[in-house]
């Protein structure tokens, strides 16, 4: 399994996909931090903050993360080069996990240089280091929980059809729709216990519990629970196309 891993991930770098994915993260927020004039720049608002990468990120990343999973499995079908792998000493869910660990190192390269977008906030405080770390570092923990959830999502995408565009625009929709879906309804429930309860069916609720620096069970354990269900739904879908 760990051949696979490094092979997929030989993959993204040996094209433009992953450098392209982290340039195009990193413009997204650096632009916006600190060049285009607004209440985003740091320098406009005058307060060392990190919102604007948090709150926008989830955006930037339903577009960006299918656009990394569209073709893990997806092209495999199309080249048919699916049932070599089928062949080697290793399971299907192990296929899967392979495919997604490989789609988290490259989310968490994504997210390492944004640590220097820290450092500088820290710096520009006044005085020098006056920002909310406990927030932050929540924060961090549920962009990354939020991105792995997307790659699942994005990995059972590709691995029912063989088209990537089709992988992409289903990924998409799919995180759209788990991300703000149940948001959505939820507000357009007059029913306050029912809506609460709709609204925690989607990410975004419990994204915004943990950028909020309270890193509570329940939430984590919703995170897990999306990604192995949709990691189990990706294994179903390759023994259904055996």
């Amino acid at each position: 399994m760990l051949s696979l891993i490094k092979k997929e991930v030989g993959s993204f770098f040996s094209s433009l996909v992953g450098y392209i994915t982290i340039i195009i993260f990193l413009l997204s927020i650096g632009l916006f931090m600190w060049v285009v004039p607004g209440e985003t720049n740091v320098f406009d608002v005058g307060f060392s903050d990190l919102g604007f990468l948090f709150t926008n990120a989830p955006a930037i990343f339903l577009f960006l993360i299918p656009a990394i999973t569209m073709r893990l499995f997806a092209e495999e079908r199309r080249m048919q080069t699916l049932e070599l792998l089928f062949t080697k000493p290793i399971t299907d869910f192990q296929i899967v996990l392979a495919k997604y660990l490989a789609g988290i190192i490259l989310l968490i390269l994504s997210l390492l240089p944004t640590l220097v977008y820290y450092y500088s906030v820290v710096q520009l405080g006044n005085p020098i280091g006056n920002i909310d770390s406990g927030g932050t570092i929540g924060s961090y923990i549920g962009l990354f929980f939020l991105g792995a959830s997307f790659l699942s999502i994005g990995l059972f995408a590709s691995s029912i059809t063989t088209n990537q565009i089709v992988s992409f625009l289903m990924a998409v929709v799919l995180c759209f729709i788990a991300y703000l879906g149940f948001d959505f309804i939820g507000n357009n429930i007059e029913s306050g216990e029912l809506a609460y309860t709709v609204k925690n069916f989607g990410i975004e609720e419990h994204y915004a519990s943990i950028q909020r620096g309270v890193i509570d069970s329940r939430d984590l354990l919703y995170f897990i629970s999306l990604i192995v269900v949709f990691l189990l739904a990706t294994k179903l879908s390759l023994k259904r196309g055996k």
